[in-house]
């Protein structure tokens, strides 16, 4: 009887204990302190912002209104119902060139198309027709067709005096994410790349500011807020930015553009002659010159009248040499593109001094009225 009772009282105590264990949850909170009140943390004032932050800032206000999204677009068909759509075909950046609403953008941006879309910062769209393209120097003028309320146009600075150091900042829609705002230093200047699209371009602004698939056409600013440039290409393995970027100096948009606004095209003066870099590299080793030979010189050209000499063939098979441009005006002559872009700097009829190697030996200065290219 005794040890019956005993073994009940032993069951009842660990069937008490069993559960007050599976009840924990429920009792256990009682006896813990109470929790601290769960309120925000006080706001620490900030003050005032630093110099050049609120430079910055100012800069990115005062553009971003003026740099646009462009969009090409790709009329679709559809065979069923007849009904036409437009497709997203590219995307890129521009930016408001003058108050009659002209768009300055790269060329490969809308290269093959004659319009295209533009958003602008507050998200209205317009309508753009394509006024004029430059391949040779990837720059490209759209219009908007309604430019009543279009935004201020940017203010044009000077890549003439530019220093490596100095502090450059690029609006954009990199990877569609519009109106970004990267910041970075001029890295160097008067850099060459090769583009299988556009062929090579040379005299470049080279920056490590953040430029992406989506920045093309987008302006390069300066600590004071002027363009100094137009971003035009990356170099990167992955597509992405490596801190390796290029824009075209604005001295060269400012002298390409206002020719695309009124004539559609570039057009630029020459000399009137052919050339080859490989050909020229060869006989400047061999006689230890420098230069750009002259293969051939064009009838009544610049070159023709002047009196420039072109290579020949002799009667007795022998090749006698043209004559070698080294210089323009002062400026050396190494290659056809440096001749090319020494070419940019002038208007048609400009007189230009050349500095000639004739024979290989004999030195000639002339000057000659250039013309326009066709």
């Amino acid at each position: 009887m005794t040890a019956n009772r005993s073994l009940n009282l032993f069951l009842w105590a660990v069937l008490g204990v069993l559960l007050l264990w599976v009840a924990q949850p429920v009792w256990s909170p009682w006896f813990l302190p109470a929790p601290p009140a769960a309120e925000p943390r006080p706001v620490v004032a900030r003050g005032d912002l630093a110099t050049d932050e609120q430079s910055i800032i100012d800069i990115f206000e005062r553009n971003s209104p003026s740099v646009v999204y462009i969009t090409t677009v790709e009329r679709v068909l559809n065979i069923w119902t007849r009904d036409v759509s437009e497709i997203p075909s590219g995307t890129g950046t521009g930016f408001v060139w003058d108050d009659a609403g002209h768009i300055v953008t790269n060329n490969h941006v809308v290269d093959g198309h004659k319009t295209a879309k533009v958003r602008l910062s507050d998200q209205r769209v317009f309508d753009a027709v394509v006024v004029g393209t430059s391949a040779e120097h990837d720059l490209a003028v759209l219009k908007l067709r309604d430019a009543a309320d279009a935004p201020p146009p940017v203010q044009i600075g000077s890549s003439s005096d530019l220093k490596v150091g100095q502090k450059v900042f690029a609006i954009g829609n990199p990877f569609g994410l519009d109106h970004t705002l990267t910041s970075g230093i001029i890295s160097a200047l008067g850099r060459s790349i090769d583009s299988e699209d556009e062929g090579g371009m040379d005299g470049l602004i080279q920056t490590d500011a953040a430029i992406n698939p989506g920045n093309s056409g987008g302006p390069l600013l300066d600590s004071a807020g002027r363009v100094i440039g137009v971003n035009v290409a990356i170099y990167s393995p992955s597509g992405a930015s490596a801190g390796i970027g290029f824009a075209i100096p604005v001295d060269v948009v400012n002298r390409v553009a206002p020719r695309l606004v009124k004539d559609g095209r570039y057009t630029r003066p020459v000399l009137g002659i052919v050339a080859d870099d490989s050909v020229s590299k060869r006989i400047n080793e061999k006689l230890g010159t420098e230069g750009v030979l002259v293969l051939q010189v064009a009838a009544g050209s610049p070159a023709e009248k002047a009196g420039i000499r072109g290579t020949t063939l002799t009667g007795s098979d022998e090749l006698e040499l043209g004559d070698i441009i080294q210089s323009i005006d002062g400026k050396e002559v190494g290659s056809v593109n440096e001749l090319t872009r020494l070419l940019d700097d002038y208007v048609p009829n400009s007189s230009v001094h050349l500095k000639l190697l004739r024979n290989g030996k004999e030195t000639l200065e002339m000057n000659i009225a250039l013309t326009l290219m066709r």
